[in-house]
């Protein structure tokens, strides 16, 4: 089970976006129109305080002006969820936290996202290779497998969440009482039972139509009502979902994220 603390984890929500941001270019809707702040989202991604260390889910392609914003000052590890796009093309931000840490930055992700990031980024992971120009970020991955009961991360116990995002395997992550569960459509049983006895559930919800490779509204909903955290962010958010409209018609406990909501558990 999560390690208990002494101190409050905090948590920030970075981007609460899909893969396009909100608003998606060229779009006329309501929401993409919107002045609203909350109906501005940046790429999906999270950052967690917790005794003491920093800890970044995913370096999402939004990460400088996320940092900026939530004004981090290290980061001791990353937790990639998964290789698309949205999620890992900001790892070349990660430079600025080598320059002032001087020191390798670890980073924890299944095969799937190993696989991809040393393919698409060779002068982050082959240290061999010669750069010329600014520098490259030094990462050292961890491979993790999402059925291991837990990993350490920067001296933090981490509870990998095994999910599935269309054909291939998605990592949600459960550190103490908050779980942090994106893109993904099907959690499979073995996995809903890590993310018993929540205080916060974070978890992914795209649209409200049907998706092949992610949690919609109605899908989502009954994995809430299923595990019945005390408190549900869905994040993952597409322009269907306008904020103030939306935050009027869910359940009591469900709320939509935002970027730069914060909480402390």
């Amino acid at each position: 089970m999560p390690q208990k603390s002494g101190r409050r984890d905090e948590w920030v929500i970075l981007g609460s976006g899909t893969s396009t941001g909100v608003p998606l270019l060229q779009c006329r809707c309501a929401t993409c129109r919107s002045k609203h702040p909350r109906n501005q989202r940046l790429r999906v991604s999270a950052w967690v305080r917790s005794r003491g260390r920093s800890l970044l889910i995913d370096t999402a392609t939004d990460l400088r002006q996320q940092a900026l914003r939530a004004r981090i000052p290290r980061v001791d590890a990353v937790l990639y969820t998964h290789p698309h796009a949205d999620h890992v093309s900001g790892v070349d931000e990660i430079r600025a936290f080598n320059f002032v840490q001087k020191q390798v930055i670890p980073a924890f992700g299944n095969a799937w996202t190993q696989e991809e990031l040393v393919g698409r980024f060779p002068y982050v992971f082959q240290r061999a290779s010669q750069i010329v120009g600014g520098g490259r970020p030094e990462l050292d991955f961890h491979l993790i497998d999402g059925q291991v009961s837990s990993f350490n991360a920067a001296g933090i116990e981490v509870i990998p969440i095994s999910t599935q995002h269309g054909p291939k395997e998605c990592l949600g992550y459960r550190i103490n009482s908050v779980a942090y569960v994106t893109d993904c459509h099907y959690i499979p049983p073995e996995s809903l039972d890590r993310l018993r006895g929540l205080k916060v559930l974070i978890l992914d919800c795209l649209r409200v139509q049907p998706h092949d490779t992610h949690l919609t509204l109605d899908r989502a909903l009954e994995v809430i009502s299923e595990l019945r955290p005390s408190r549900t962010y869905l994040t993952h958010l597409g322009h269907d979902f306008e904020y103030r409209r939306w935050s009027k018609k869910l359940p009591k406990g469900v709320a939509l994220a935002h970027d730069g909501l914060r909480f402390r558990i």
